[in-house]
């Protein structure tokens, strides 16, 4: 709920408003989407209907933009089904071994299928098959995977033909922001970040609930695959002082 009522307070804030009118952070964020626009131009604004990667629209003299918002803690990017999540590995080329121990670390419980009688934690299971884990990431963790992997899980998902055209971290009194091309940036330069979990660069991979205490309410949770990234607010300021850093470096 506190995402849904965040995605409305973005929309009331700048439907209808002048650009003139913007406070300083809306008005970075504006003049970073678009190119040639007037103190009078009117922004026009809606939250989408439908659960796709984009949260809320943002128009401007007929150009339409697409805005991702995230708040809190440990954000969740995307979530989807073992079966889509393998087909997406299987379409790019991740060997078929890789897949048998992707398999086996989302369930835990000693097979492929989420049948297995004893079920351990993650912890319990990196103990013994760190090595299976870092095989993974070292396929996973490649810059044409990555690429692929950013447009499903953060840009576009499996269910739009757009991607979006920013990512906001905050509430509408206190956020920060980046475009596509510097969340591709972003997570490309980390593809050698070291992880003992399955990651895609700064992005954690893992099932939305390993049911350890075989609760039958969130059973089926163990059949999602669910992609965190944990450090993106640390990741967009580190990013945004670095750029600020060689701005005043190069000046």
């Amino acid at each position: 709920m506190l995402g849904y009522t965040n995605e409305l307070v973005f929309v009331n804030y700048l439907d209808g408003r002048k650009v003139k009118d913007l406070n300083i952070m809306f008005l970075e964020l504006i003049e970073a989407l678009y190119e040639n626009l007037s103190p009078n131009d009117i922004i026009l604004s809606w939250k989408n209907p439908f659960r796709q990667k984009t949260d809320i629209f943002i128009k401007i003299n007929d150009c339409k933009k697409r805005l991702s918002l995230k708040t809190g803690i440990k954000n969740s990017v995307h979530m989807e089904p073992i079966s889509e999540f393998i087909s997406f590995l299987i379409k790019n080329g991740i060997p078929r071994q890789q897949i048998i121990n992707y398999l086996r670390y989302q369930y835990a419980d000693g097979t492929t299928n989420g049948t297995g009688d004893i079920r351990i934690s993650v912890e319990e299971y990196k103990k013994n098959h760190q090595k299976e884990i870092d095989e993974i990431n070292s396929y996973l963790n490649n810059e044409q995977i990555l690429l692929k992997a950013i447009n499903r899980f953060i840009l576009k998902g499996n269910n739009d033909i757009n991607e979006i055209d920013a990512l906001v971290y905050g509430t509408n009194d206190d956020f920060i922001f980046i475009t596509k091309e510097e969340i591709k940036e972003i997570i490309l330069t980390k593809c050698n970040l070291y992880s003992t979990g399955v990651h895609f660069g700064p992005l954690s991979c893992q099932p939305m609930n390993r049911c350890l205490n075989y609760n039958k309410k969130y059973e089926n949770l163990r059949y999602c695959v669910q992609i965190k990234w944990y450090s993106l607010f640390d990741d967009i300021l580190e990013y945004k002082n670095k750029k600020l850093i060689d701005k005043v470096l190069n000046s």
